[in-house]
C-alpha cells in the first residue's frame, strides 16, 4: 500500500489537518511544517524512520505491519475494525494489570512480628516478659533475623535510641560485651549495652547522665535478644 496514502487517509479518518497533524508531531519530538506532511502524503518525499514511527504514534496506529505491508503480515490481520478495537484494548488491559511488563514493579515482601506494648525502660526498668503484644506487619527494611520488636521508653539510650523508638530484637540467650540487647534484670526489662567494668558485668546507658547497672551475682540476669534495627 502507498505509505503516504495510507497516512492521508488515516488522518482523514481522525479528523486532523494537515496543519494539526504536524502540531501534534512536535508533542514527540519532531518538528516539521504542514508542507513537509502533505510531501509525505502526496509522494515527493517519505518520512525518517524516527518521523514515521511518530505519524504512526500520533495517527493511533499500533500494527505498523498490518497497516502498511501486504495482507496478512500484521499481528491484526484478518480482523475487521471491531476485532482490532477489542484486540488492542485487550492489549492495554494486559498493560494495566502490571503483571506482564518488561520491567514488573518489585513483589511487596511484608511479614508480621509481635510488638510488646509494654515499652522496654531506657531509664527506669519495666517488666517485657509477658503476652501484652500486638501483631505489627513489617516490611524488608527489618532483618529476617528480627523475632520481635519493642518500643523505648525514655533517654538512657539516646543518642542512638529515643524516647517512643522501635527497636528489632533477634532472640538469643547470649551476648557479646559492646552488643547492644534486651535484658531481663531483678524483674524488670532494660534496652542496655553489656559491657565489663573490671570484675563486674553491667548494664550500660550510652547518655553518660545515667550510672551503670551492675550485674550482682546473687541476681539472675536474661538475655531475651539482640537489637539489630
Amino acid at each position: 500500500m502507498d505509505i503516504g496514502k495510507k497516512l492521508c487517509e488515516r488522518r482523514r479518518e481522525l479528523g486532523l489537518s494537515q496543519t494539526e497533524l504536524a502540531k501534534a508531531l512536535k508533542v514527540y519530538g519532531v518538528n516539521v511544517t504542514n508542507q513537509a506532511v502533505s510531501k509525505w502524503e502526496n509522494g515527493s518525499t517519505l518520512p525518517s524512520a524516527l518521523q514515521f514511527l511518530m505519524l504512526c504514534r500520533a495517527l493511533r496506529i499500533s500494527d505498523i505491519a498490518g497497516e502498511f505491508m501486504p495482507e496478512g503480515e500484521g499481528f491484526l490481520s484478518g480482523l475487521n475494525a471491531a476485532g482490532r478495537r477489542k484486540a488492542t484494548e485487550y492489549i492495554q488491559l494486559l498493560r494495566d494489570s502490571g503483571k506482564y511488563s518488561l520491567s514488573p514493579e518489585p513483589v511487596k515482601y511484608s511479614r508480621s512480628l509481635p510488638l510488646y506494648s509494654l515499652a522496654v525502660s531506657a531509664g527506669t526498668g519495666q517488666f517485657l516478659d509477658s503476652e501484652h503484644y500486638d501483631m505489627t506487619e513489617v516490611g524488608p527494611e527489618v532483618p529476617d533475623s528480627a523475632n520481635f520488636g519493642v518500643r523505648v521508653a525514655g533517654d538512657s539510650m539516646e543518642p542512638r535510641f529515643h524516647n517512643g523508638q522501635t527497636v528489632w530484637v533477634s532472640q538469643q540467650h547470649s551476648l557479646m560485651t559492646g552488643e547492644i540487647g534486651i535484658f531481663l534484670y531483678d524483674g524488670c526489662a532494660y534496652l542496655k549495652q553489656l559491657a565489663a567494668k573490671g570484675e563486674h558485668l553491667v548494664l550500660h546507658s550510652l547518655n553518660p547522665e545515667y550510672s551503670d547497672i551492675v550485674i550482682s551475682p546473687e541476681l539472675p540476669l536474661r538475655v531475651l535478644g539482640k537489637v539489630i534495627a
